[in-house]
């Protein structure tokens, strides 16, 4: 564990204290790993290097990140070391100051998975303990069903703002869970936000057998994309050239290249084992290629939760960044190749988000019938809109498939989550039921009538 790794674990913890705090204090939230001698070392180190600030003496001595405090300059990060300040000073400069940058091929071609890293080892261990929820026996996408929709809030809220939505918070509640659009509200923002929630849906449903491949990307980027892009160009790689605007980066032209390279991004982050590693590897990487012709940074958002869903962590739902502290730290990947900033951001905001997310569940609660059983739960649903069930020929295939299935103790609950899933389901819940909307609607024409009747 470096010394600077050590320094950046110090500073994201003081980066999560809204007010100054005492070193017991800070040794208590670091936990038993770190030793009071050293931790004294490296605050001292921050302090000169003017990234904590130090306030007392003696025992009275506490320490808050610079910016957390409502004294400081509301303008600074408190996220950002100072390497990333230094690099985000440069890519701030006037546009005529800087050079043009191509696509740096040997850059990504240097990165090896499992040898290279972005995240030092003291980062990613802590993020672990931070972010781990669930134990080894749960199915993939076990925790981001216990939260769902508090999820598809926060990261369709969170991404769509960084890309200059408009949308509250509370809005974004209201439209994703009750379909309420906010009064003046553009139809282009309306459309983003919902394309997020199909997105994100596409990934908790097929969380046990989703990988990452140029399809996926492909696909996340066509659920994103849909109604925002030309048709021909949702799901596709551009045929185009694409210019960032306040930057001086000129991604590739070429489409073939482009389909290689996001061939050789995917199978490149297949391999990094992992999760933080492969999760930030996308977002730099999917984000620098350029690959689409829009809504290229939402796709790396997206892809940058793959790993975190699978393996039932806290997703990434990028609260607490700033639009140009993200803006910012993206181009300091596009023109200089420099990931720090933008590693800066993803855990100070990751770790923000784990501690929000723990008093959720607590208040969520958990259906652990409607989560271990979902597969099951999803078949015979498909299974009686597919056959065109209805009535008493519906609830008899139920108690069928759920005695094949489902253990004698849960049917009981296993019948209740299907009926209730039936009677909610509507075109937006059709992702990974295998269910075309027009059979749908014949499934729901005909369990009208028999509610008429």
């Amino acid at each position: 564990m470096s010394l600077r790794d050590n320094k950046v674990v110090v500073l994201r913890q003081l980066g999560l204290e809204c007010d100054p705090i005492s070193l017991p204090e800070l040794m208590v939230r670091l936990g038993e790993d770190f030793k009071e001698r050293s931790v004294r070392r490296w605050l001292n180190l921050l302090v000169a290097e003017g990234t904590v600030k130090k306030i007392g003496q003696k025992r009275g001595t506490k320490y808050i990140a610079v910016g957390r405090s409502n004294e400081e300059n509301s303008q600074l990060s408190s996220c950002f070391s100072s390497p990333s300040l230094k690099a985000i000073k440069v890519v701030k400069k006037p546009l005529f100051e800087r050079q043009p940058v191509p696509y740096a091929d040997d850059w990504f071609d240097r990165y090896q998975p499992n040898s290279s890293y972005y995240l030092g080892k003291a980062l990613r261990e802590q993020l672990l303990i931070s972010g781990q929820r669930a134990n080894g026996h749960d199915p993939a996408g076990t925790y981001a069903h216990q939260i769902f929709n508090r999820l598809i809030i926060d990261l369709s809220y969170n991404s769509s703002r960084l890309e200059g939505c408009t949308y509250s918070l509370l809005d974004t509640e209201r439209l994703l869970l009750h379909g309420d659009t906010a009064e003046g509200k553009l139809d282009e923002e309306k459309a983003m936000i919902l394309n997020h929630k199909e997105a994100i849906r596409y990934l908790v449903d097929n969380a046990s057998k989703i990988e990452v491949t140029r399809n996926v990307i492909c696909t996340l980027h066509y659920l994103l994309s849909d109604g925002l892009v030309e048709t021909t160009e949702a799901g596709k790689v551009r045929k185009h050239g694409v210019r960032i605007g306040g930057s001086t980066y000129i991604p590739f032209e070429d489409p073939k290249r482009l389909e290689q390279q996001l061939e050789k991004i995917a199978n490149k982050a297949e391999l990094i084992r992992d999760p933080y590693e492969q999760s930030i590897f996308l977002l730099v990487h999917v984000s620098y290629l350029q690959a689409f012709a829009d809504v290229n940074k939402r796709t790396a958002r997206l892809t940058a939760n793959i790993s975190l869903i699978k393996g039932n962590l806290v997703p990434l739902a990028f609260s607490d960044v700033r639009v140009d502290d993200y803006m910012s730290a993206m181009i300091a990947i596009y023109e200089l190749q420099d990931v720090q900033p933008l590693v800066d951001l993803y855990v100070y905001s990751y770790l923000r988000t784990c501690a929000a997310y723990d008093s959720t569940v607590k208040a969520l609660g958990f259906d652990e019938v409607r989560i271990r059983y979902r597969q099951e739960r999803r078949a015979v649903i498909r299974g009686i809109i597919f056959q065109g069930l209805i009535g008493e020929k519906m609830r008899i295939f139920i108690d069928t498939e759920a005695n094949r299935g489902v253990p004698e103790e849960a049917r009981v609950d296993f019948l209740e989550d299907v009926l209730e899933d039936l009677e909610q389901i509507d075109e937006s819940r059709l992702a990974g039921l295998g269910v075309t909307k027009e059979e749908l609607k014949v499934w729901r024409r005909l369990s009208n009538q028999l509610k008429e009747d």
